[in-house]
């Protein structure tokens, strides 16, 4: 059996919290799964796919045993979500130079803009099944 994507976050950080609610809400089929990047299965995922677990200043989407990060990472995201959003993924034609810019730049001051928490988020019953432990 395939494994369903992943999303692995920054537990703590407000804007990401809000993007993994953002796309709980849209993923009506329930087609991927979450870990914060500081919990112990995220921490094990960055071991298994060789990548830094002291700094937590991108989202990682792992998808088919492929890992992709920043906006390669959101756009590959958008592709499950209902209504318009998988015509995002079409910016993927956009330089990742580009892409990567601008989501760094969000990426460097979303604790200033949108804050962060002391604990990682707790998340509701009804989509705690959607997070792996």
């Amino acid at each position: 059996m395939k494994p369903k994507p992943l999303i692995l976050f920054d537990g703590v950080c407000n804007f990401c919290n809000g993007a993994v609610n953002f796309v709980i809400k849209r993923d009506k089929k329930a087609a991927i799964q979450f870990a914060p990047l500081q919990s112990e299965k995220g921490r094990l995922y960055l071991r298994q796919y060789n990548l830094p677990s002291a700094k937590f200043d991108t989202f990682v989407f792992i998808e088919n045993d492929k890992v992709y990060v920043r906006s390669t990472a959101a756009l590959r995201v958008c592709r499950y979500l209902g209504g318009l959003w998988p015509m995002m993924y079409g910016f993927i034609i956009v330089p990742r130079f580009i892409r990567d810019g601008i989501y760094n730049f969000i990426a460097r001051n979303r604790y200033k803009w949108f804050g962060k928490k002391e604990y990682c988020m707790m998340p509701t019953p009804d989509v705690r099944a959607r997070f792996v432990n």
